[in-house]
């Protein structure tokens, strides 16, 4: 039982990360219907960038929460100011070109972004700062961080914010009635572009904050270290029903806990042949199954929640 629940707690924190990446691939989807492949690499860059500035601060003296603070402000400025340059000059002119022409540029944007890191950053993994305390929190058997703590807090925060955001303002309308006929809301006020670019800064912010939380989480960052969290961000995102900004919650959620408990319970279900690395298999077995038997996912596609 206290290895479940340690399990548990360890999926409940890395689905809020996926969650965290889920949202942006579903408010892109949402409105242009397209899948941003390049949003893992956002993460990455969220990630390295904030590792370069704590790494350049270190010696100021400087409490880890406040550096921390200043690297995720950097990490979304950055990022957000990236995604807004990637949609406009990539995605953009190919916005009523077939849908494979922007499918195949996102790759490219990927493997580009992927690159441009290697050569700015070199390839080597670098050992990401012990920002804040280490000593984790005895919950009676299981033990959770504070860095876990925040991860947790802090998704909870945001994903409420977006929520509202998109629900209950001005901006979501907006954003709704985009996703829901782009050139009916230009005749109705609304800036098509604005708000598909609004989108993607929005989306990469979210991305920026995964990406410091899952550095600080495993405490390590590399150029290439956004493609598996892209890649499960995406299934996340497909699996609770891809345009659905809750069903990104919860396939998020539920991809980190069927990971979590899967490699905690792998080795045993399969007499030592496989091990906690393979736990990847539960995961897209999770989503195959969910396509088979249901294709628009756990809570399906509605319109009216895109944004």
């Amino acid at each position: 039982m206290e290895t479940l629940v340690q399990q548990i707690i360890n999926g409940l924190v890395l689905g809020a990360m996926y969650a965290l990446v889920a949202l942006g691939y579903t408010m892109v989807y949402g409105i242009i219907n397209l899948i941003n492949f390049a949003h893992g690499e956002i993460l990455m860059v969220g990630a390295m960038v904030s590792w370069t500035l704590v790494t350049l601060l270190a010696d100021t003296g400087m409490p880890g929460w406040l550096l921390m603070l200043i690297g995720l402000a950097a990490s979304i400025v950055i990022c957000a100011t990236l995604n807004y340059a990637v949609e406009k000059i990539a995605y953009r002119p190919l916005r009523n070109a077939p849908r494979l022409a922007p499918l195949i540029t996102a790759m490219g944007m990927s493997l580009l972004l992927q690159v441009l890191a290697m050569i700015i950053w070199k390839p080597n993994p670098k050992p990401f700062p012990l920002l804040l305390p280490t000593t984790p929190f005895d919950l009676g058997g299981p033990v959770i961080t504070v860095t876990q703590c925040l991860i947790l807090g802090l998704t909870v925060v945001i994903l409420s914010g977006l929520m509202y955001l998109v629900n209950y303002t001005r901006l979501g309308r907006a954003m709704r009635a985009t996703a829901e006929n782009p050139r009916v809301a230009g005749l109705m006020g609304v800036k098509p572009d604005f708000i598909i670019s609004t989108t993607f800064v929005i989306g990469a912010a979210l991305a920026a904050v995964a990406g410091i939380m899952w550095a600080a989480n495993f405490g390590t960052v590399q150029h290439t270290m956004g493609f598996m969290p892209g890649l499960k961000a995406f299934t996340a995102a497909v699996l609770g029903g891809i345009g659905n900004l809750a069903g990104a919650v919860l396939g998020g959620v539920l991809l980190g806990l069927i990971e979590s408990i899967g490699a905690g319970y792998l080795g045993d279900l399969t007499g030592g042949v496989l091990g906690s690395h393979y736990a990847d298999i539960f995961a897209f077995v999770a989503l195959i199954l969910v396509l088979t038997l249901r294709p628009s996912g756990l809570l399906g596609e509605r319109v009216a929640d895109r944004a």
